[in-house]
Formats: C-alpha cells, sequence, structure tokens
C-alpha cells in the first residue's frame, strides 16, 4: 500500500487536537531498510537522553554554544542526496510525497498549502531510556508524522503520547507494525513520549513537510 492510499484511507481523531491514524503505510521492502540501518546507541556512549532528538553531541549541557547539535555521532539519520544510495526503499516513499497528487490530497486533510514546501524523511532508533518531553513541533513544520514499525514485540504502549492543555496524557497512538499518524502544528499540538521500558528498539520513520529547504522539494 502506498502512503497515498494510506492517508485516503486514515482515520480522523480530534481531541485533544486534529490528527489522522494510518494503516499501512510502509512496503516490507521499506520496513526491512528502516530495521537494517545502523544507528549509534547513546547508552554505549554514556550519553543519556534528555526529552530531545538532538543528542548527537551529548548530554543537553554539553551542547550548549554548539549550533550544529554536535557531529561525532551518528544518533540520527535524515535520508539525504548524500546518503540516498543506501535507502533505495524509502527513497521511493521520499518521491512519492514529492508529487502533487500526494502532497494536494494531504494538504487538503490538514489545511496546509503544501506547494513550496520540503519533504524531510529522518530515520529513528529509539533506545533504552528515551523519551520525549511534551512539546509542539516549529512552525517551519507544515506536516508532522511517525510510521512506526514494531517486529520485535515491544509494547504497543509506545507509541506518541497526546497532551491537552493542561499537559496531561489524554491518548497514546499505538505502537503497532506499519503504522503511524500526522497532525499539522498549532499551539495545542501537545505531544511527547512519557518515559516508558523500550525493550530493544522503537523504530520509525519520521516524516515532514517543512518550509526550508531541503534535498528534495515538491513537484511544481
Amino acid at each position: 500500500m502506498s502512503i497515498l492510499n494510506s492517508v485516503k484511507n486514515s482515520k480522523h481523531g480530534t481531541y485533544p487536537f486534529r490528527y489522522w491514524e494510518v494503516d499501512k503505510p510502509l512496503s516490507e521492502e521499506m520496513i526491512n531498510e528502516l530495521y537494517n540501518a545502523k544507528l549509534d546507541d547513546p547508552t554505549a556512549h554514556n550519553i543519556e537522553y534528555d526529552g530531545t532528538r538532538a543528542i548527537d553531541g551529548g548530554d543537553g549541557k554539553l551542547r550548549e554554544g554548539d549550533k550544529s547539535g554536535g557531529k561525532a555521532l551518528k544518533f540520527r539519520c535524515f535520508v539525504s542526496k548524500e546518503n540516498e544510495k543506501n535507502y533505495p526503499e524509502i527513497l521511493k516513499l521520499v518521491k512519492e510525497l514529492q508529487t502533487k497528487e500526494t502532497y494536494q490530497a494531504i494538504g487538503s486533510l490538514i489545511g496546509k498549502d503544501l506547494s513550496n514546501a520540503f519533504v524531510r524523511v529522518e530515520i529513528c532508533c529509539d533506545r533504552k531510556g528515551f523519551w520525549l518531553k511534551p512539546h509542539c513541533d516549529i512552525k517551519e513544520k507544515l506536516m508532522s508524522s511517525m510510521l512506526f514499525v514494531n517486529r520485535n514485540n515491544e509494547s504497543e504502549e509506545l507509541g506518541t503520547d497526546f497532551y491537552n492543555e493542561k499537559m496531561e496524557k489524554v491518548y497514546t497512538v499505538p505502537y503497532k507494525d506499519n503504522y503511524g499518524y500526522m497532525f499539522t502544528t498549532d499551539e495545542n499540538s501537545w505531544h511527547g513520549l512519557e518515559k516508558k521500558e523500550i525493550k530493544d528498539e522503537r523504530r520509525c520513520l519520521q516524516v515532514n513537510y517543512v518550509t526550508f529547504p531541503t534535498d528534495y522539494p515538491v513537484e511544481k
């Protein structure tokens, strides 16, 4: 199934903010590629998660003044022209997201004009101890999406947590295999990940349409 078909068959939720859950957005080949991607384990380097994904340079206090976020270790992996040859199947997803048919369908759903957007895709491998403090995405993210893969019998509770304005957790998108969600950021789209047990790893694909340039502009 393509991402477009998944979007067209998505399940819409409205609380605590508008979101859409998508089923089977990835092909088997994409899932295999996602699982085979090599990313460093922060715990192996005595680096503790700080409630963000920007830990490449170490703990937060070690990154003060480092605008790059740190380059020494590879805890984050954004698909780019530089490494796309390593991810030919995930690149197919990127190219589908670039097409006018796909971004217009998603834009119509979330109420955003994506005609000048860029696609950004990140391969994520969250290890033991990972958590995300409640946050709203930056306004430059026109569409935010996480696509989960769960082939290691991890708990479905490892999905993203949604919060109301009182910072009370009100819903968890289930961490099911080949499942995920998307939404458009606003001042009330609070989400994160509570501190939960990750037995092995939490693999997922973060997908965004953004306003800043990446290697993958949408079609005109």
